[in-house]
């Protein structure tokens, strides 16, 4: 008996692969072999499904190592230098960390790999077009204020508008 939830429903999305907006992720200096690609799906449910798939994370040359690696959504898509220019969290509401739209769950990269897949109801694919998808070098403590302790910047992508 096949049952229907909303977990069929993300499985078409992703197997359509046409997001409503992209961020290709690139590394910074202290990480340049870091990339990859993040989707955000709109849904019927409202909200966005958010994919994420990144290669060349600073645990690569670990065998058989694991890190967590914060993830957010900064205020500017000027992923210039060292991104200095992304402001901060995107978070419309004001509210604290990690209850910010723009916090979103860690990466957990296993030897340099990392890919997931999530849904969230904090923001609209509309409201993150133009801003940028940030990588940590460390993981989100979820406590600290305003970030969360994450340490460097050390991935940027714009977040643009898919094709139709």
């Amino acid at each position: 008996m096949v049952q229907f939830t909303p977990r069929l429903t993300f499985v078409k999305l992703l197997e359509k692969n046409a997001p409503q907006a992209m961020a290709w992720v690139t590394g910074s200096s202290t990480s340049p072999e870091l990339s990859g690609l993040v989707k955000f799906y709109g849904t019927p449910y409202g909200g966005v499904l958010v994919e994420a798939e990144i290669f060349g994370l600073p645990n690569i040359s670990e065998q058989n190592s694991t890190a967590f690696y914060a993830v957010h959504i900064h205020q500017y898509g000027d992923c210039s230098g060292s991104f200095e220019n992304t402001g901060e969290h995107y978070n419309p509401a004001g509210r604290p960390h990690p209850l910010h739209a723009g916090d979103l769950i860690p990466l957990l990269g296993n030897q340099g790999y990392a890919w997931g897949v999530f849904y969230d109801k904090r923001f609209s694919v509309d409201e993150i077009i133009g801003k940028s998808v940030i990588i940590h070098a460390g993981k989100d403590d979820f406590t600290t204020q305003p970030s969360g302790n994450a340490g460097i910047k050390i991935g940027c992508g714009e977040i643009r508008a898919g094709k139709d």
